[in-house]
């Protein structure tokens, strides 16, 4: 028998380059102490972006009708366009025509007219006439005054925050309401319940983790990542502020979804860990095959969240972009520790994760459980999937008589000062106490000449006529006087004006607007203040120039139209990346379509729950809200939120079946056996996250409480009915083409490299 010379011996065969995902475990592991170094100092940065902070504002897109007007009337008439409050006075025992009444008033109001800051103080007894009238109630006891700050709304919330403490009277009560003093309440409101919330949803989301875990240590470790990626996430907020505008509810999306992805992603990381230490892998090995498995579907469920929350970028120009901004940077900062801070802290700990064990008895399994539920739905598919399919579309069925209108001051608890200020000022003074503001634009000349002045007098009339106005203000529709006469007054030198009517004309008439405001009837709705905006607008133009509306109603008007006019566009975008994102993750063509219609599911029992509950008012003794019409802009938040949530439970299981599929080749044990090892862990993530989101129902804003108690329902129902039932009942029905993609596709997939490694 010849034997090969070493000339001729073949060479050695290379080994496999470890795929990607291991390798950046190894990597974490063996520059653990740098990582964990460079993770200290983006803490020290967090937390300094944190007590830095600034303040936050929801701002109107310039582009829209009522953001145009209102550009107008800050630039010509900025003691009418700047931000304002009010403030409502009050006295049982003296009158508003008392001496004593107006010298208590302006001790009050000394502050505010010392403040540089302030650009106008108008009181009853400083206001020309027909205002002086409209600043004093009904009942002879009770003021209004009007105090404007500047143009830049973040200047004037501040100002109002220093003021407002300043504003005081022994003899008087002051009640603060209006636009800044509501602002000013969301704030401070929202900050407290984010407070409240942390304070509730962390003890509980320990307390599971300690459950599965049964070691101090262990469950410590994704309070801890969730801790940095939120701290680093409300940083990244203040630090987006100083360039842009971001919105009050960033801060709180913040929390919601950081808590929440952080304290998954790192439950599933260190359950693989633990999982490789146990079966007697060495320590950098476990590390590797956890970031190679659970640390690539982080990696992939992090990019679909962000791909959700990519579809309040349609919105620019409104707070919801910088929502989807905040929201997306709070999970690729949780995506980013549970890949290097979390992998690295392990590596230190190795064995020691399992410190400080609690005696706890050990939960039954319930491994055995999920399996036999996947094997008995595989068994009868269509049985399970046709009831529970007809279930979830029942479930969503009250979203089908949805009413959206945008919030008002009836959102914050009746605790607060501005809402209690709004009651007072229906009660004591009869009318809308927000009235539209209509801008009569010339393009050019005055815009006081005699025929424009008559066909402003006209306006004013068509709009008295409207139902539910109570009144018109303007300098061309005084009450008493008819178009003649106005143009009269109007026209004459100025000299000889009476005083009241030049006060009247340098408050409300520019160099190219006049102004009319235009209050609404005491009750009227918000539908019927937006169909005043809406017949408005109906008239047209004008001669030489146009007719806009602003106001708070006209702008969330706008608000409404411009949120339903991009929905479309957000959502196919959403859907389509999702699909293509999965996709990459998968290889499979069949499966981004199901998990999509799986996440429409979800969201349809979602919805339907947000209707019953907070428009029709079922539980809203127990919630503490007002029952209302849906925040417009609230469905969309959470199409885009939970779209992206439901995909860590689909990607997790999925490639754990993908894993089982691989090694297996067969469809049904691949699903048994995935939702088997995947469908405890699932259960206990998912836990922590309704938790989480359920803390929000101790909000005070009511957007905010409808907005977590509909995301833990959506999730709660993803991660039982859904990944119990319909997902082993489709994959069932599906087989092998579960797994299928057309060959150019399939050669994409392995040319990019992204599948699971495999031995």
């Amino acid at each position: 028998m010849a034997v090969l010379t070493p000339d001729l011996a073949p060479p050695p065969v290379a080994p496999a380059p470890e795929a990607l995902f291991p390798r950046l475990g190894r990597w974490a592991y063996r520059r653990r102490r740098a990582v964990l170094w460079a993770s200290g100092a983006l803490f020290v940065l967090s937390l300094a972006g944190v007590v830095t902070g600034g303040r936050l504002a929801n701002v109107l897109a310039g582009s829209t009708e009522a953001g145009r007007a209102l550009t107008l009337v800050q630039k010509e008439l900025p003691q009418a366009g700047g931000h304002a409050f009010t403030l409502v006075l009050g006295s049982k025992d003296l009158s508003v025509t008392d001496a004593r009444f107006r010298a208590a008033a302006e001790a009050a109001l000394a502050p505010a007219r010392a403040d540089g800051r302030v650009q106008l103080v108008q009181t009853p007894w400083d206001a020309p006439e027909p205002v002086r009238r409209a600043l004093m109630g009904a009942d002879g006891r009770h003021a209004l005054v009007n105090v404007t700050l500047g143009t830049d709304p973040r200047e004037a919330s501040l100002a109002f925050g220093e003021l407002r403490p300043k504003l005081r009277s022994d003899t008087l009560t002051l009640v603060a309401t209006g636009e800044l003093a509501t602002d000013h309440d969301f704030d401070t409101m929202l900050f407290e319940d984010l407070k409240r919330v942390e304070y509730v949803a962390l003890p509980l989301a320990l307390l599971v983790l300690v459950l599965v875990f049964r070691s101090l240590v262990a469950s410590l470790l994704p309070v801890g990542v969730a801790g940095l990626a939120v701290l680093g996430g409300l940083a990244g907020v203040f630090a987006l502020n100083r360039v842009m505008n971001v919105s009050q509810y960033a801060l709180n999306i913040v929390s919601m979804v950081g808590l929440g992805v952080a304290i998954d992603y790192s439950l599933f990381i260190v359950t693989r860990f633990r999982e490789e230490l146990a079966a007697g892998a060495s320590v950098e090995d476990a590390v590797a095959v956890a970031v190679g498995t659970a640390g690539r579907a982080v990696l992939f469920s992090g990019v679909a969240v962000v791909v959700g929350l990519g579809g309040l970028l349609f919105f620019h120009g409104i707070f919801l972009d910088t929502v989807g901004l905040a929201g997306s940077l709070v999970v690729a900062l949780a995506v980013l520790y549970a890949l290097t801070f979390l992998p690295a802290l392990l590596g230190v700990l190795g064995t020691r994760v399992d410190a400080g064990r609690l005696p706890l008895p050990r939960a039954l399994s319930t491994d055995g459980l999920w399996h036999r539920i996947a094997v008995g739905v595989m068994r009868r598919p269509v049985v399970v999937l046709v009831p529970t399919l007809a279930v979830l579309v029942l479930a969503g069925w009250p979203f089908g008589r949805v009413q959206l209108a945008a919030s008002d001051v009836n959102i914050l608890p009746h605790h607060a000062e501005s809402r209690h200020g709004r009651e007072l000022l229906v009660r004591h003074f009869g009318e809308d106490p927000t009235p539209l503001l209509v801008v009569a634009h010339f393009t050019a000349g005055s815009p006081l000449t005699r025929a424009r002045i008559e066909q402003l007098h006209a306006v004013g009339r068509r709009i008295a006529a409207l139902p539910r106005v109570a009144r018109v203000q303007s300098v061309v529709s005084l009450p008493e006087l008819g178009a003649e006469e106005h143009t009269t007054l109007l026209t004459m030198p100025r000299l000889m004006m009476p005083r009241d009517l030049r006060d009247a004309i340098d408050e409300s008439v520019g160099e190219s607007i006049v102004l009319l405001a235009v209050n609404a009837a005491r009750g009227a709705t918000p539908t019927e203040r937006m169909a005043i905006a809406r017949g408005i607008r109906g008239f047209g133009g004008l001669a030489g120039g146009e007719l806009l509306v602003t106001g708070l109603t006209a702008i969330d008007l706008d608000y409404s139209d411009y949120i339903r006019g991009r929905v479309p566009v957000a959502v196919g975008f959403v859907m389509a990346a999702t699909a293509v994102i999965l996709f990459l993750l998968l290889g499979s063509v069949l499966l981004p379509l199901k998990a999509v219609v799986m996440n429409l599911l979800s969201l349809t029992a979602s919805f339907g729950a947000l209707v019953w509950i907070f428009q029709d008012g079922h539980l809203a003794r127990v919630l503490h809200f007002v029952p209302a019409p849906i925040e417009p802009a609230l469905p969309i938040v959470l199409f885009c939120l939970i779209f992206g949530l439901s995909m860590d439970y689909e990607v997790f299981l999925l490639t754990r079946m993908q894993e089982e599929w691989a090694r297996s080749g067969d469809n049904g044990q691949a699903v048994a056996t995935g939702l088997e090892r995947s469908g405890r862990l699932i259960t206990s993530a998912a836990g922590i996250m309704v938790l989480v989101f359920a803390a929000f129902a101790f909000a005070s804003i009511v957007p905010i409480k409808a907005l977590g108690i509909s995301m833990a329902l959506a999730i709660a129902l993803d991660a039982t009915i859904v990944r119990m039932l319909v997902v082993p009942a489709t994959m069932r029905l599906l087989g092998h083409l579960n797994w299928w993609a057309p060959a150019p596709l399939a050669r994409l997939y392995r040319r990019i490299g992204l599948g699971e490694a495999r031995d």
